[in-house]
């Protein structure tokens, strides 16, 4: 049967994954090494697709806790079969879904690392603004946490989407999706500076002319560098929290939700499809928390 043909199959799972469901090639890839990682154990145990049932399932996962995968690892592989199979149903008539019935392993919601306003401060203090990188990377910081971007929005933002005058960007999110998030007076300030007095001095190499963020060879950002710069801002003001490009996405949502903002707002200007990937940012900071109950309980 043609669905036993793994390279035909994934190819067009592939293209399922692009065209149907809109997504984008970082997600693409983990559903297909998440099918490849099946595609090995079905092979090894001579088990052909079109006759896999949900004992075939319970078994690769006990099989892949070998390997010591962890719970979050176990349910994101439940949940990229689930698609899989699910396309198979769609695409090839297969008559049963096998992962129909099965269950990923509960997970601890983990709250994320998120910097106080003094530690964005010191970050940007940090910067050496004598050097044409460091007005650019002040620029950086500054769209991060006063936009919330994702860093593969950030390295992506376009200059024909930067709508300043009305006080807005434009950025394509996950799978391609378009959204408008408002951008404060700051990062205004510091952007129209970049943009006058930095951009203009660089050689730009062609395809990049609506590229915001350059480097000195006039090429966009890659990811790994926006990541540098900040390690390195944290090595220099000697700050323990272990720290990235999303640390300022998180910063950004939750001093939102602490101030006071309503939440499906702050869901719109992150892009989030489910208010509950949002929810995680209700929580409501300890050291507060802790000095509420220290300046105001009578037994403290």
């Amino acid at each position: 049967m043609e669905i036993d043909n793994w390279n035909v199959i994934k190819k067009e799972f592939e293209q399922f994954l692009k065209f149907e469901r809109g997504l984008s090639i970082n997600s693409i890839d983990a559903y297909l090494n998440d099918v490849s990682k099946f595609q090995i154990y079905c092979e090894d145990n001579h088990l052909p697709l079109h006759q896999v049932v949900r004992k075939d399932i319970q078994d690769f996962l006990h099989w892949l806790q070998e390997f010591n995968i962890s719970p979050y690892t176990q349910s994101r592989l439940i949940s990229g079969l689930k698609t899989f199979f699910s396309f198979l149903i769609i695409e090839h008539d297969l008559e049963n879904n096998p992962t129909e019935l099965v269950q990923a392993p509960r997970l601890s919601r983990k709250l994320p690392s998120v910097l106080s306003i003094h530690e964005i401060d010191q970050l940007i203090a940090a910067i050496d603004l004598s050097t044409v990188e460091g007005g650019r990377n002040r620029t950086i910081l500054e769209v991060l946490y006063g936009c919330g971007l994702r860093v593969s929005e950030l390295i992506n933002l376009r200059i024909s989407n930067l709508f300043l005058d009305v006080e807005f960007v434009k950025v394509e999110g996950k799978g391609s999706k378009e959204r408008l998030i408002p951008i404060g007076q700051q990062a205004i300030k510091h952007l129209k500076l970049y943009l006058d007095t930095i951009r203009p001095h660089i050689t730009i190499k062609s395809g990049n002319e609506d590229i915001v963020f350059l480097n000195r060879r006039g090429s966009a950002l890659s990811r790994v560098m926006i990541f540098l710069i900040i390690k390195d801002l944290a090595q220099k003001i000697g700050l323990q929290k272990t720290i990235s490009p999303h640390t300022f996405r998180h910063s950004f949502a939750s001093h939102l939700v602490e101030g006071g903002a309503d939440l499906r707002a702050v869901q719109d200007m992150l892009g989030h499809e489910s208010i509950t990937t949002t929810e995680i940012y209700t929580h409501i900071d300890r050291d507060y928390l802790h000095s509420v109950i220290t300046q105001y309980h009578p037994r403290s």
